[in-house]
């Protein structure tokens, strides 16, 4: 197995040039589909309080503020900060940069958003952290969604560690995969390539069964728990490429 790299890669990872890809990689009517689907199954109010963490460089909050909501969005990464900042000009949006596990409790949020796979990011001490974090946030019956490509279920059944080549524009992207057995984890390296311009850099998604992660949320105060399989609505199952889980806040 290669190097290690360090529990807090995700401090570091999120510069412009990774940020660039995966902003330019994801089509506007995906983050329209998603966002549907967050309305929907959370039957939204007009003008809700919505937090959404970590919010990266801002699609699914600007998304949100367009449609006449009142978002705070959260994120570690400067640069994606600073792009959300100005992609919501205009716009009833609040951008934080902050630790995803550093969100503001108590104040009531009619409903947290955490999208994107970045519920793997954290060790599970820091994933107690967080589900703590989340449940202090939202009011009681405000709802949860969580979009998580990482689940045991969806991860394992049928690996395989083949590279993957990307390009968007004048971006490439080569992606490895490997499975630490041990750490139940997946080290994921990329190199991205722009010109001139190379960089090398390692993911860690920690992968948690689907029951884990209810167990984790129920002890913190949601219920209620449906999986789907997409935006679509499909049932989650075996094999599903990601798992989005819907709940309540208890009241």
């Amino acid at each position: 197995m290669s190097a290690i790299p360090p529990s807090t890669w995700y401090v570091d990872f999120f510069t412009e040039l990774p940020n660039e890809f995966w902003r330019r990689a994801v089509p506007p009517e995906v983050t329209v589909e998603e966002i549907d689907f967050v309305e929907q199954r959370l039957g939204l109010a007009p003008r809700s309080l919505i937090l959404d963490v970590p919010c990266g460089s801002g699609r699914h909050s600007v998304e949100l503020a367009r449609r006449g909501h009142r978002v705070t969005g959260v994120d570690l990464s400067a640069e994606a900060i600073g792009h959300a900042r100005r992609a919501a000009a205009g716009l009833d949006v609040e951008f934080v940069r902050a630790d995803m596990r550093e969100i503001p409790w108590g104040k009531g949020f009619d409903a947290v958003l955490c999208l994107g796979n970045s519920f793997g990011y954290l060790e599970l001490e820091g994933l107690r952290e967080f589900a703590a974090a989340l449940g202090g946030a939202v009011r009681p019956g405000g709802g949860l969604v969580v979009d998580f490509g990482s689940a045991a279920e969806s991860v394992l059944p049928g690996y395989r560690a083949e590279p993957r080549a990307m390009r968007t524009g004048d971006i490439t992207v080569l992606a490895t995969s490997e499975y630490d057995v041990a750490g139940s984890r997946v080290f994921s390296r990329y190199r991205f390539t722009r010109g001139e311009e190379q960089l090398d850099v390692t993911a860690i998604h920690h992968v948690y069964t689907v029951a884990q992660i209810v167990d984790l949320l129920s002890g913190h105060g949601f219920t209620d728990v449906e999986l789907f399989g997409g935006p679509g609505g499909e049932p989650y199952g075996i094999g599903s490429g990601r798992l989005l889980l819907v709940a309540r806040r208890k009241s």
